[in-house]
């Protein structure tokens, strides 16, 4: 397979070498600079993006939606079992986690917050143990193996559904100096030559997954790596892109792309390729949701539209009742969607309460808000 490309593209070294230290090493062919391409125009600069996207008053709901998602498919491919309706509600109301499912669920969605504010620092060994923390916490075997790289005698191999071995890691005793030198890479100061941003991110997710340096949550933990180096190279719509998804789609071609790196002479331009395709077909998704959304905006503004009575957050959530019957909405779960104060979510809610838009019911101590059977027609009676 290395010939193919040795025939077009020179292959590129990379520092990161095997266990018998052999580099490895990528080409760019014409495919993979079409696919750069198309990242660099539409996931950064100030690109002609859709008015939900950049609006300060909006965007933020875009970015939770996101969030969520990627943090529900990043834990199912982990082996979390639980609806997307139960995650969702979990996430947006802030109820605690009531098994190992949602936990994971619950810390890969405080993982991608973090990620988020400290995109514009440097990656370092502590940040990386602390993404693992996050992202592992209260779903280990040993609780101790949150935050910490695996030790001698802890052997960790891949392996495939039928048990059998696909990919050993480097041993423990490599991993400190491992980690630093990928810290050093994803930071730009290895190696001396130019790689392209969008190369170094996905090298840097390969990086991680090949070295496994720890007991589990590796792939939790690579894809947070993945998002950090995205953001921190300017892509900052990667904020609103879910590559999870795509990933748990075709799970089989994500084990190949990795395994043909360590059978073709250590050569990762497939594994570049299959990243490259996959985060293309992310950012398209995001413009299809984006033009469904607006479709459905633009329905609710024609109901609306004889109504001034209304702010941004409202019109979402009544947008999101018209197409939902049984939602339920909560302050927190609005606090959460539209990241706002209590007293603000309270007030949406009270307000539409007030004008027979939702029904109001207080269970204990908590404020809940379901949809009349009628709301279309109550919205055209009050425009």
């Amino acid at each position: 397979m290395a010939l193919k490309w040795a025939r077009g593209p020179i292959l590129r070294r990379l520092p990161l070498s095997d266990v018998d230290g052999a580099p490895f090493q990528y080409a760019m062919p014409d495919p993979a600079l079409e696919l750069v391409h198309h990242v660099d125009r539409d996931a950064s600069g100030q690109i002609a993006m859709r008015e939900q996207v950049v609006n300060p008053d909006t965007r933020d709901r875009y970015i939770v939606s996101s969030l969520i998602e990627e943090a529900i498919t990043s834990s199912q491919l982990e082996g979390a079992v639980t609806t997307r309706r139960v995650a969702k509600e979990m996430i947006r109301t802030g109820r605690k986690p009531r098994d190992r499912s949602e936990q994971m669920i619950f810390n890969n969605y405080y993982a991608m917050q973090h990620v988020r504010e400290v995109a514009k620092g440097e990656l370092t060994p502590d940040l990386v143990l602390r993404l693992h923390r996050i992202v592992t916490e209260g779903t280990l075997d040993d609780p101790a193996s949150a935050g910490r790289l695996r030790r001698e005698g802890e052997v960790v191999h891949v392996v495939d559904q039928y048990n059998e071995v696909l990919h050993t890691p480097p041993p423990a005793c490599q991993l400190e100096e491992r980690l630093g030198a990928m810290c050093d890479f994803a930071n730009g100061k290895i190696p001396s030559q130019f790689i392209h941003p969008v190369i170094r991110t996905i090298v840097l997710h390969f990086w991680l997954a090949f070295d496994h340096p720890f007991v589990d949550g590796n792939g939790r933990t690579a894809r947070a790596l993945f998002y950090w180096s995205m953001l921190s190279q300017g892509y900052w719509l990667c904020e609103f892109i879910a590559i999870s998804p795509f990933l748990r789609k075709a799970p089989a071609r994500y084990v190949r792309a990795f395994l043909y790196s360590e059978t073709d002479d250590n050569d990762i331009t497939y594994f570049i390729l299959y990243h490259l395709e996959l985060i293309r077909g992310a950012i398209d998704e995001l413009h299809r949701y984006l033009a469904r959304k607006a479709a459905e905006l633009r329905r609710t503004e024609s109901i609306l539209r004889q109504s001034a009575h209304f702010n941004h957050r409202q019109l979402a959530l009544l947008g999101h009742a018209l197409r939902h019957s049984d939602a339920r909405y909560s302050i927190r779960s609005h606090m959460t969607s539209h990241g706002v104060v209590y007293e603000t979510a309270r007030t949406d809610l009270f307000d539409l309460a007030d004008k027979g838009l939702l029904l109001r019911k207080k269970i204990g101590r908590t404020y809940y808000f379901s949809v009349p059977s009628d709301l279309e027609a109550r919205l055209r009676d009050l425009a």
